[in-house]
């Protein structure tokens, strides 16, 4: 893969995989603009861990409106002239969506959805993290954000069996599949191991696995 012709990359995967530090190691790397997921700012977010069934929807709307605004904005960019590194992919927001709501909301949540969705650009490369429930958990606990203390067991291995699912049909964009139950971005040698396998990409869906 042409590194100079990768300017749109996107790291995804399930809370506390590493999204966002991989994201950010990439950014300074690269020295491309960050776009992130900013979940402080959904008012919405603290009560759906505690009460899921009655802020579902409020807080999967705002996501959503929020996403397709700083996607916008991203649009609206010349990214012939600069390179963004993102650490949320919008085609898996329905994910959220048929976790947390009923049938009436997720219809609802689709009708809008599938307005908002083309007006978002298409990545030239997406590097989505996996990792075992009981990692995330671990990793969740470890790091002690207050708003995700309510975040369960149960929920999360349904969240990595339905990213699973919906990346073994992603071909939107190449993809590259990393196993990061022992990968450390921080570490050089890692993030080194990473670069080099990006760079040796060809074709659409590539697997990169860290061993301990």
């Amino acid at each position: 893969m042409d590194f100079e012709q990768t300017k749109y990359i996107v790291v995804e995967g399930p809370i506390g995989v590493g999204k966002t530090t991989l994201a950010r190691r990439l950014a300074t790397h690269f020295g491309a603009q960050e776009l992130f997921e900013q979940p402080a700012e959904n008012p919405f977010l603290k009560k759906f861990y505690r009460d899921a069934a009655r802020y579902a929807l409020p807080t999967q709307m705002f996501f959503l409106f929020q996403r397709m605004n700083q996607l916008r904005d991203l649009a609206q960019t010349d990214l012939f002239d600069s390179r963004t590194v993102s650490d949320f992919l919008l085609d898996k927001d329905p994910i959220f969506a048929r976790l947390t709501l009923g049938d009436d909301e997720f219809n609802l949540y689709l009708n809008l959805y599938s307005h908002l969705r083309p007006q978002a650009p298409r990545p030239d490369l997406v590097i989505y993290l996996q990792a075992e429930p009981a990692t995330l958990i671990e990793r969740v606990n470890r790091r002690g954000i207050e708003m995700e203390e309510g975040i369960s067991a149960p929920y999360l291995n349904r969240l990595c069996e339905s990213y699973s699912r919906f990346f073994y049909d992603y071909d939107d964009a190449p993809l590259l599949i990393v196993n990061a139950e022992h990968f450390n971005p921080i570490r050089d040698e890692d993030f080194g191991l990473l670069l080099a396998h990006i760079g040796n990409m060809r074709g659409k869906r590539h697997f990169f696995n860290r061993a301990d």
